[in-house]
């Protein structure tokens, strides 16, 4: 099924720069990877990476192991320290989120809760945030739905909006984005030199016809200090 649904990528040569989930890891484990690193042979069976795009930095992190220690933590942290001047914008993209309106106590619907793991990764990049040049978004999903988050200066997007059924989040009161809607949807990123835009497209197929809305979006810059810094060279 995979290979039939993203033949058009492969045809159009979109480049994908997968993470790791959950479901991707089902069963013998030796086996999940082998199907898995024989469709993406760029990351040369590395469950972890970076890649530079123009100025912006993708770390794509493995939340099956330990993200701030261990072999994986220590990659990160380097990653972190080394950044390239160049780079206004580092996207960490992983399963798990970090922040979640979700519940695993939720009794119908579905649901998951935010986990000990990725809650002590958001008080590392935090933590980073408060000095960086750069500016940090994270991108996660295993939530099935869409949230947003704003925590010590990072943005948090939940973007599970495909694939299985999504269900209601009872958001929390200073959540940024309400919504007692599912929201099967997508995340449009538009990267400018100094800021960038990212915007929630939804898909509503409630009427039998696709209907296309935008019912959340926001505009993030870099840090006053670096932004400065930079008019001045």
């Amino acid at each position: 099924m995979w290979d039939n649904e993203t033949g058009i990528w492969r045809e159009k040569n979109i480049p994908v720069y997968p993470v790791l989930g959950n479901h991707d890891l089902h069963g013998k484990e030796e086996v999940a990877l082998a199907n898995y690193f024989q469709r993406f042979p760029n990351l040369k069976s590395s469950r972890y990476y970076s890649v530079q795009i123009a100025n912006t930095l993708i770390l794509a992190l493995d939340s099956a192991q330990d993200e701030v220690s261990g072999p994986q933590g220590t990659w990160l942290a380097n990653e972190l320290d080394h950044v390239a001047p160049s780079v206004d914008f580092v996207f960490v993209m992983l399963h798990h989120p970090p922040y979640t309106s979700s519940s695993d106590a939720k009794m119908f619907g579905g649901g998951h809760s935010s986990r000990g793991r990725e809650h002590e990764l958001a008080k590392m990049l935090e933590e980073r945030q408060a000095h960086a040049s750069f500016r940090i978004i994270v991108f996660s999903g295993h939530v099935h739905n869409y949230e947003r988050h704003e925590h010590g200066g990072v943005t948090y997007f939940v973007s599970g909006g495909g694939g299985a059924h999504a269900y209601p989040i009872e958001r929390a009161p200073d959540d940024p984005f309400q919504s007692k809607e599912v929201n099967y949807h997508y995340l449009l990123v538009a990267v400018d030199h100094r800021q960038l835009k990212i915007t929630m497209n939804r898909l509503d197929l409630s009427s039998g016809k696709a209907v296309w809305t935008q019912p959340d979006s926001v505009t993030i810059q870099v840090p006053a200090t670096a932004a400065s810094q930079a008019a001045g060279r």
